[in-house]
């Protein structure tokens, strides 16, 4: 049996993270394979909802999702985990525990995720509502040595989707 690959998102709350998870996901089960998304949010509140945004809580919620996503590699799917992880030593964690881990950087400025502002967070984190908000009150570590770089700002979500299946192909073979 083969062991499948992780791909783990990191990148700002409304960088992209979770749609060009899913646009992949769709796009590699069209093609048979085996694929699996961890998302963040979902996660949060099936295995983790006593835990906050602090950094003990996220860490904690980091090595859970590490190792719900080990065990899925281990049965040959190919899992993405589009997760915020704003530390880099929570990445590098996720890197050391996963043998076949890629940090895909879901790049986009603040101020265009904050224009976004999907879910409405940046205008309560800015009026002071949310405590420990990534990029604002609460650090995010920019990759130093991402596996793939997906510049939102600049790509479509179907050109950032196609742009991570044609790096899966490489990174499988």
């Amino acid at each position: 049996m083969n062991e499948g690959l992780v791909c783990w998102f990191t990148g700002l709350s409304g960088s992209g993270k979770s749609t060009i998870a899913r646009l992949t996901e769709r796009i590699l089960v069209e093609e048979g394979m085996r694929v699996e998304v961890l998302d963040g949010d979902e996660v949060r509140l099936a295995l983790n909802p006593e835990l906050g945004y602090t950094y003990d809580d996220r860490m904690r919620h980091v090595k859970r999702t590490v190792y719900v996503a080990g065990l899925l590699a281990k049965h040959d799917v190919t899992v993405l985990v589009p997760f915020i992880t704003p530390y880099r030593e929570m990445r590098a964690y996720a890197r050391a525990m996963l043998s076949q881990y890629r940090e895909i950087y879901v790049e986009c400025p603040f101020a265009e995720c904050a224009r976004r502002d999907v879910k409405g967070l940046y205008r309560k984190a800015l009026e002071g509502q949310i405590a420990h908000f990534t990029g604002l009150s609460d650090a995010y570590d920019i990759p130093v040595s991402p596996d793939l770089v997906i510049p939102t700002l600049e790509m479509s979500p179907k050109q950032s989707a196609d742009r991570l299946v044609a790096a899966i192909r490489k990174w499988i073979r």
